[in-house]
């Protein structure tokens, strides 16, 4: 069983900056995917961005342009930075690891493993 963790949220203002990390119990390179899916309070969860194993990175409309998704080798962690935060993006952030295989009959079996998530609050 894959594990994630994510670490990096807290209290920042509006207009602020934060860098969310996610690690996982096996190489963050491995996964066809990787990506953030947050979930504002009485909201249901949304995407945020991801990455893909080859490292093309796609993002919601409302974060393109303030978010960046990166993964790095050496410390086998996913990040999320985030900047000009506002209150809209107070949330609880989760790490997504997606992982594809082609079974004995050449079907696709597909695993999807979360993050216990982590609080971002953006007020002042």
């Amino acid at each position: 069983q894959v594990q994630l963790v994510e670490s990096g949220g807290g209290l920042v203002q509006p207009g602020g900056s934060l860098t969310l990390s996610c690690t996982a119990s096996k190489s963050v390179f491995s996964f066809n995917t990787m990506a953030w899916y947050r979930q504002p309070p009485g909201a249901q969860r949304e995407f945020v961005a991801s990455i893909t194993s080859g490292g093309t990175a796609a993002y919601a409309d409302s974060v393109r342009g303030r978010f960046a998704i990166s993964k790095d080798r050496a410390e086998n962690t996913l990040y999320l930075q985030m900047i000009s935060l506002n209150s809209d993006d107070t949330a609880v952030y989760y790490c997504n690891a997606h992982e594809e295989y082609i079974g004995v009959e050449l079907e696709t079996i597909a695993y999807d493993y979360w993050g216990q998530g982590t609080l971002v609050t953006v007020s002042s």
